[in-house]
This record gives structure tokens, sequence and C-alpha cells, in this order.
């Protein structure tokens, strides 16, 4: 009896071995679920920036209001004819020299 005993404590610590700390264990579940929702959120970031994207691209290749929108904001160009004003604030006027800016036209 000692001994059949003995042998079911050592297969109950064994069992529980396996289940706390082995291969596939509890803790190695909880980590790879910790793992994918970490990756299930860089996927879904990506997944925004890709459609941003995508419609730059699209708006880029159905026309020129989407080049031109993006000269305006990104090279400053102003169209021929257009008056282009630009508002300094009192603060950076202050710490920079007075020097207007220079505006080329676009051909």
């Amino acid at each position: 009896m000692k001994y059949l005993l003995a042998g079911m404590v050592l297969l109950l610590v064994a069992l529980q071995y396996r289940l706390w700390f082995a291969e596939g264990s509890l803790a190695e579940r909880h980590r790879l679920q910790q793992q994918v929702q970490r990756e299930e959120a860089v996927n879904s970031e990506l997944r925004a920036r890709n459609a941003v994207l995508e419609r730059e691209v699209l708006d880029l290749q159905s026309g020129n209001d989407g080049l031109e929108q993006r000269a305006r904001e990104q090279l400053g160009l102003v169209r021929e004819g257009e008056v282009f004003y630009q508002v300094v604030p009192e603060a950076v006027k202050a710490q920079a020299p007075a020097q207007p800016p220079r505006v080329e036209p676009v051909e």
C-alpha cells in the first residue's frame, strides 16, 4: 500500500509539473495569448496605415486634385494668378530676422 501511495504521489507531481512548467503548460499558453494580442494590435495599426496609403494612391491615380493638394501642402506651390498670404505669429517675428518669404510662381 505504501508503494502504491508513493507511486501515485510521484505521478501527481509529474502531472502537475507538466501542467505548470513543461511545454504546452498554462504559463506558456498565457504567454502565447498575450503575444497574439500584441500582434493583433500591430496588425490593426498596419491595416489602418495601409488603408490611408491606398486612398492616397487612388487619389493620385484618379486625377489632378490629389496631386495639386499634395503640391500645395508639401511643396508650398501657388497657382498663377493666386495671392499667397502668410500669417506669422508675433512670437516668431520677435525671434526671426525680418525677411519676406520667397514664393516663386508655378509655370
